[in-house]
This record gives structure tokens, sequence and C-alpha cells, in this order.
């Protein structure tokens, strides 16, 4: 079999994989759209334990109402329940989702949105379709088409969300003047040691830290920037700057963060200009 002939294999196999996913949104049947949705309200926040594992998150008890039959439950985030909450205070909402019919197959959610419509996995088995009749069609033309195809895209994308994006990441860049100040006491430093392949150690420290906002609410987060020395930062005295209206967005150095934020905004722009730069390319040299 040729090249053309596993072109049509590819295109064949992920093109039906496409058309089944989007049947299926179509149809209301995707895992996404199955899922049961609603709001938790952390009730009661743990002490987190110096030393040990950021992967089970803040330890909470949370309940939620099941709408189908307004069955009320309390559960916690023991064992592998979704993601992990990396910021918890008594009365925060966050995020629950079960199958249809099946509350005590709960996982826990950072975001209160909805998951849209499960096309995540079909639009990447068209994007692969696309990819493959690039790919054929550059190897038999030349390169220039490889650009083209690839970078025009990409770019036409970026050009697209840059003005969003940049907007966005001002509006961040002058949030950060309006955040209020409070004192913060670093409680614990979690602590994860992974070992891969080759036998090299990695370790991941994350300080957590605790603090009260101005409107009484008791907040004890992870921390994994702004403490030079996060080892040793347990009982360290912090000063937190955080949103007024969400405390789960919070710094503890406003200077870094307004130099990242800016930093990333440079290099969104540089890398769109890069991209648009090799599609043009692709195509003088057709």
């Amino acid at each position: 079999m040729d090249r053309h002939g596993y072109l049509v294999l590819w295109c064949g196999v992920f093109g039906a994989v496409a058309l089944t996913g989007y049947g299926r949104s179509l149809a209301g049947m995707t895992r996404v759209q199955r899922t049961v949705r609603v709001k938790g309200r952390i009730e009661r926040v743990g002490e987190p334990r110096h030393g040990s594992s950021p992967k089970a998150g803040i330890a909470v008890v949370v309940s939620f109402r099941d709408p189908a039959t307004g069955q009320e439950f309390t559960v916690t985030n023991d064992g592998e329940c979704g993601e992990t909450i990396g910021v918890a205070w008594t009365g925060r909402e966050i995020g629950i989702h079960y199958p249809r019919g099946r509350p005590h197959a709960f996982r826990f959610a950072g975001h209160l949105s909805g998951g849209g419509h499960g096309l995540g996995p079909p639009t990447f088995a068209l994007v692969l379709v696309y990819a493959g009749l690039v790919t054929v069609v550059a190897i038999d033309h030349g390169w220039p088409w490889a650009l083209l195809g690839f970078c025009g895209p990409w770019a036409l994308s970026g050009l697209y969300h840059l003005p969003g994006n940049v907007r966005d990441r001002n509006r961040r860049i002058a949030a950060l003047a309006d955040m209020a100040a409070v004192p913060g006491h670093v409680v614990a430093v979690l602590k994860s040691v992974t070992v891969d392949d080759d036998g090299h150690t990695s370790t991941r420290l994350v300080p957590v830290v605790a603090f009260t906002t101005l409107d009484g609410r008791d907040v004890t987060a992870h921390c994994e920037s702004g403490l030079p020395d996060p080892a040793g930062s347990r009982g360290t005295d912090v000063t937190v700057h955080y949103a007024p209206d969400d405390p789960a967005v919070f710094v503890l150095d406003v200077g870094a963060e307004r130099r990242s934020w800016k930093w990333d905004m440079a290099v969104n722009i540089v890398g769109v200009l890069v991209v648009a730069t090799a599609a043009v390319v692709g195509m003088v040299l057709l």
C-alpha cells in the first residue's frame, strides 16, 4: 500500500470517528451531555497535614443536592474524586459532576460552568484527517505546502483570538491593583516525590497558606509561587493579595505576577507573528 492508500485509510478511520462523535452530540448522547452538573457547598475545611502529598488536595466536606430526587448528599474528597481542590473556605461553591441517576459516582470540578457538547474528541479526529491530507500534499508537492497547510490555520486562529487574549491579560494586570492585602501564614508544606523510569527522583513542594479575607472568610490554599524558599517556609508570615470577589484568585508577589502576565502577553504576540510569517513564506514559495 502506498502513501495514498494509507491516507485513504487514515481519513476513513478518523473521519468515521468524527462523524460518529458529531452525530452523538446532535443526539445528546455524549458522556459530557449525559453528565449532571450541580453546585456543591463546602461545609468544613480540614487542617492540612505537613509533609503529606499535594495530590489529595485540601480536605473538605461538601454538600450537594441531586435535582432529580431532591436528596441531599454530604461527601468528602478522600481518594480519587476528580479535580484537586487547591483553594477552600467554608461556604465556597464548587462543581459536582456525576452520571445521570448515579450521584454516588460524583467527581469534583474546580469550575461551575457547563461542560459543552462533547465535541472535543470528534474535532480532534477531524484535525487528524486534515493533518493527514496536508502531510501527503506536502510530500507530493513540496514542503511549502506544509508551511501553508499547518501554519495558515494556526495563524488565522491566533490572529482571531489575539485581541481578546490581549484584552484579557490587560484586565488581569489591571485587576492586580484592585486586590485587597491581608496577612497570611504558611501552615504546612506538602511534598510529593516521583521516580522516573531512569531512576531519577523529582520532588514537588507545595506550601499551604492560610488567610482571612476582609469579610471574614477563612481561606486555606495551595501556593506554588511567590515564596523564595518553599522547603523552609512553614511558619512564615506573608502578605496575601486577593481578588475581593473571589479569594481563590490571589498572589503573594504582585510585581512578579504583573511581569509574568506582561511576558505571557509578549510571548503570545511573538508566537502569532512567527506562525503568520511562516504561513506567508509558504504561500510565496508555492
